[in-house]
């Protein structure tokens, strides 16, 4: 025969579903954290294509041909930054001393490359989640 459950075995039933829950959100925050971690290395790391000035010309004249005076060239979240993207949100002179990784690499690219051709470099925070930089753009500009 069976039986009925008594509340006792049905608080253990939402307690072990409750735990089951809890160590599933846990395991995936930590998943995502290794994944953010990962990338954030990936960045750091990432090099100057070979074929840089190859991209560069295309991106341009695609942009000209539409008749646009600047190119996004990548984005990148703030906390990439050493400040977080203070210097950039502040569109202080010496934001590029805040880049790291790729980005630094990008911008001293651009340095040498780029700006005695003539072009310029915008960056810009590209929006704020709960109130602080969140992403940043760099715009290549002629």
């Amino acid at each position: 025969m069976v039986e009925l459950m008594r509340p006792e075995d049905l608080k253990k039933v939402t307690s072990d579903a409750e735990m089951k829950k809890a160590e599933e959100q846990l395991t995936r925050a930590k998943k995502q954290e290794e994944e953010a971690k990962e990338l954030h290395e990936m960045f750091l790391a990432k090099e100057i294509p070979a074929n840089a000035r190859e991209r560069v010309n295309n991106a341009v004249k695609r942009a000209a041909e539409q008749g646009l005076n600047e190119v996004q060239v990548f984005t990148f979240p703030a906390t990439y930054c050493n400040d977080h993207g203070r210097r950039i949100n502040n569109n202080e002179a010496d934001w590029a001393d805040s880049l790291e990784g790729y980005a630094k690499k990008a911008y001293d690219h651009y340095d040498k490359e780029l700006r005695p051709l003539g072009y310029k470099l915008r960056v810009q925070v590209l929006d704020y989640p709960g109130g602080v930089p969140g992403n940043i753009g760099l715009y290549l500009r002629w």
